[in-house]
Formats: structure tokens, C-alpha cells, sequence
């Protein structure tokens, strides 16, 4: 069987598991495509919009006009069938076909039966899955500055590329440079960039200084213990490809690339760590070295027993697998959606009765109604982090703020606008962060009137029309 055709087979397969989730839109990849949204109706990322994640991890979604459904769905699996290819490039040229295509089937294979919202989300820690091993691929071949133009890529889809780029530099010392100069191109031409439309100060900001917030501020209490806890567990998952590395490493010796393999593993595991959260899809920096030193690692073992840690397979199959067809027969009764169709429900009931020129704003962290109305955004800010000061991953739960003052002055920035309909969709999760808790707030929400209720959202339209003209029956439950 060709290559291509291999290929032809991993793409389909990619795409048939990825279509089963055409209906859904996980809140992961709703925050860059909320932002590509903006960006296709005028606005300029940071200086019109607060967006905290680098450039191109929303501008990537403008190749798709930022659409939901089966074009989400193919423009993930064409990302994953090119990481795969990237990686049989790299382990080809490291050690023969056999065990290229072995780490490229594998890493498709993981990239599909992984936690959902990890694995779907075409969120920067998996964006920058391509870029990372294209570098790594390059700086192996032999041609420093084209893997320091992978690497700054890879940075402006997420800051975490420069452990990548610390790799490539010490995989080989003599060609700082030209790795340099090749970095320096695409980073140098998007700060230029920002820089004339006037949002480089804001991306300094909104990037770095509230990123490095955002890291010293975890709400892991024993971030050691939760470090082992949940890299054991992603281990289990990953028996087959983790197997394979121990026995890479086991014998060393046998291979003259094996400290500069043992290296990209070592840093991308620092990456991981970084932080101190370890979520599911921060490993997906340590994936790539996984699976390709553990696709070198299966082919030093006795055929029987490469057999055995291969049937570990199963296991992720067998946890992830069902959700597939759960998918495929219209079950979506899962506990981890039941936020996302909320924020279906309200966008629902919005797009009822919203004109085009109608704006939006957020309470929350639920960017899914901006992608499911496609209304333009009423002011700066996608979701109430930066209105709040209280971080997305703690704020369920947690009122304590991490960034007072800046919140208060966006809250103050905010009473300046007029969105026509707001969201609130954290008062029900926890009032102690209701939109109507901030007295600096109080006479501009006296602007609006309460139109609906789901079950985890508050509606408000601002009154232009009389709120009664929204029939009863979409006013939801209370």
C-alpha cells in the first residue's frame, strides 16, 4: 500500500470521527473563531478587541470565514493529516518510512481518541502542533532558517514555541542565526503590523502581561501531586507511544540523535508544567516527541511482544470510541455539553428576534454565542475575564479577582457603550459574579430589561423596543 494512500485512509477516517461533531461547538475553538468573527466584520485584534492569545490562533480561522459545522470539522482534519505528515517527514528522515508512518498513524490516532474538547478544538496548543514539528523536522534536515521560520510561527499561534525554539537553537548551537533571522521574519512582520494599526502596546498587554497573570495565578493547590496525577493519567492513555519512549530511551546508546530526542522531551515536558495546571491539551506539546521516538521504540522490541503494547490501543478506543457513535445516532446527553447548548439555547432565542446591525455582549466565559448568533461584538471584550479580574478556569467557582483595578477600569470603559443584547451567563453558575453585583455597573444596567432565561442564562436587550414585544413562550424557564 503507497504512502498516499495511507494517507487517503488517515484523512478519511480523521474526517468521519471529526464530522460526528459538526453540530457542536466546544468552547475551546469558540474563543479564537469569536475573535475571527470581529476581525471579518472591521475590528483590529487588541486595539478594538481584548484577545489574549497570540495572532494567528484566530486569524487561522478566517480561512474558513470562522464557520461552525462541517467546515470546522474538514479544516480539523486537514490540520491533523498534515501534523501526521510532518511527523512520518521527520521520523523518515531520522530513521526510514517504517517508522514515519508508524509515528504519523499514531499521533492521527491519538489526535482522535483523546478528551473531545482537546482533540476537536482547533485552539492554539493544538494549532501549533504543525508548526512545532515542522521545526523540529527541519532543524534535523539541516536547514536551520526554515525551522526558524516554523518556530515563529508556531509563536504567533502560542507563546509555548519558545521551547521549540530553545530546541532547535541547542539541536545545533552553530546556526543561531540563520535559526534567528528565520524566527525573526514572521514575528517581526506581525509586530510591525500591529504596531501601524496602533495594537502593539495592546497585544504587550493583553498577551504577555495578562498571560503572565494567568500563570502565576493557578488554582492548583498541590501543583506537584496534580503534575503526577495527570501526567500518569495521559501516560495510561497513551500506553502504546509511552511504552515505545521508555524503550527508545532504554537504549540510548544505539542511536547518535538520542540526546538531542531526550532533550525535545525534556523541554516539552517543562512546557507542560508551565503554569501548573496541567490541562489536557497542554500535552499536546509533549505528543509529538511521544509518538515518534515511541514509534522507533515499538520496532526495538521482539515482534509478539510490539504486538502486545500495540493491543494497548484498546484502551483509549475504549474510552473514547463510543462517544463517536453516541455522536453518530443524535445522543448528546453528556454533562460536558450541557453549558454549550445553553449557550445554543440563548443564541437561539437571540437570533428570534436580533436584527443584522444588532451588537452583543458576553457575561462569562461563553464565546459560543457570539460564533452561533454572528453578531458583531457591542464592546472590547468577548467574555467578562478582563471585566471581572476573575480568571475563566477558577471563575465557576471563585469570585476572588486577580486583576481589580484593570477590572474596574474596563468596567468603567465598558458603561460607554450600548451593546443591543447581553448574555449573562455566569450569574447562575456563581451570583457572586452576576453582571448585577457591580454597583459601578448598576445605572448602565439600567439601561436594559431581562427578556429570557434558559437555564444558565440571563438575557437583556437593551430598551429600544419594548421588552414585551418578545413573545412569552421564548422568555425560557426561570
Amino acid at each position: 500500500m503507497s504512502n498516499r494512500v495511507v494517507f487517503g485512509l488517515l484523512f478519511g477516517l480523521v474526517l468521519a470521527a471529526r464530522l460526528t461533531h459538526r453540530s457542536l461547538v466546544w468552547v475551546e475553538e469558540a474563543y479564537p473563531a469569536a475573535a475571527a468573527l470581529q476581525l471579518i466584520q472591521g475590528s483590529e485584534l487588541y486595539r478594538d478587541l481584548w484577545f489574549d492569545k497570540p495572532p494567528l490562533s484566530a486569524c487561522i480561522y478566517l480561512l474558513w470565514g470562522a464557520h461552525t459545522g462541517w467546515l470546522l470539522r474538514l479544516a480539523g482534519a486537514v490540520f491533523v493529516t498534515l501534523s501526521a505528515w510532518l511527523l512520518y517527514k521527520l521520523g523518515t528522515s531520522l530513521w526510514g518510512a517504517r517508522e514515519g508512518l508508524t509515528a504519523a498513524v499514531l499521533l492521527a490516532f491519538y489526535l482522535t481518541f483523546g478528551i473531545p474538547s482537546a482533540v476537536m478544538a482547533l485552539a492554539p496548543d493544538l494549532l501549533m502542533l504543525a508548526p512545532h514539528i515542522a521545526a523540529v523536522w527541519l532543524i534535523a534536515a539541516g536547514r536551520p532558517f526554515w525551522s526558524g521560520l516554523a518556530c515563529g510561527i508556531a509563536f504567533l499561534i502560542n507563546t509555548k514555541a519558545l521551547y521549540v525554539l530553545a530546541l532547535c537553537l541547542l539541536w545545533n548551537p552553530a546556526a543561531v542565526l540563520a535559526i534567528a533571522l528565520g524566527f525573526a521574519l514572521p514575528v517581526g512582520a506581525s509586530l510591525g503590523y500591529l504596531a501601524l494599526r496602533g495594537s502593539l502596546a495592546a497585544y504587550w498587554m493583553q498577551v504577555w502581561d495578562w498571560g503572565f497573570l494567568y500563570s502565576r495565578e493557578s488554582f492548583v493547590q498541590n501543583p506537584v501531586t496534580e503534575g503526577l496525577r495527570r501526567t500518569l493519567n495521559w501516560t495510561w492513555f497513551h500506553a502504546t507511544a509511552a511504552i515505545g519512549t521508555g524503550i527508545f530511551l532504554a537504549k540510548w546508546r544505539k542511536d547518535a540523535r538520542a540526546i538531542r530526542l531526550g532533550l525535545w522531551l525534556l523541554l516539552s515536558t517543562a512546557s507542560v508544567a508551565l503554569g501548573s495546571r496541567f490541562f489536557p491539551r497542554y500535552y499536546f506539546q509533549l505528543l509529538p516527541a511521544v509518538t515518534l521516538l515511541g514509534a522507533r521504540g515499538l520496532f526495538l522490541l521482539p515482534h509478539r511482544l510490539r504486538i502486545a503494547v500495540l493491543a494497548l490501543l484498546l484502551i483509549p478506543v475504549a474510552r473514547f470510541g463510543p462517544r463517536y457513535v453516541q455522536l453518530a445516532a443524535g445522543d448528546t446527553n453528556w454533562s460536558d455539553l450541557a453549558m454549550s447548548q445553553d449557550s445554543a439555547e440563548a443564541a437561539r432565542i437571540i437570533l428570534q428576534h436580533a436584527s443584522p446591525e444588532d451588537t452583543l455582549l458576553v457575561w462569562g466565559y461563553r464565546p459560543d454565542v457570539f460564533v452561533l448568533t454572528r453578531l458583531r461584538a457591542g464592546t472590547r471584550f468577548l467574555d467578562s475575564q478582563p471585566l471581572t479580574g476573575v480568571i475563566a478556569d477558577r471563575h465557576l467557582v471563585n469570585s476572588e479577582p486577580s486583576a481589580p483595578e484593570l477590572a474596574a477600569k474596563h468596567r468603567k470603559e465598558l458603561q460607554a457603550t450600548e451593546p443591543t443584547w447581553i448574555v449573562d451567563g455566569l450569574a447562575a453558575f456563581n451570583p457572586d459574579l452576576a453582571i448585577t453585583r457591580y454597583e459601578d455597573l448598576r445605572e448602565w444596567l439600567n439601561r436594559y430589561s431581562v427578556v429570557a432565561r434558559t437555564r444558565g442564562s440571563i438575557i437583556y436587550q437593551r430598551r429600544i423596543t419594548a421588552p414585551s414585544s418578545m413573545p412569552a413562550a421564548s422568555r425560557g424557564t426561570q
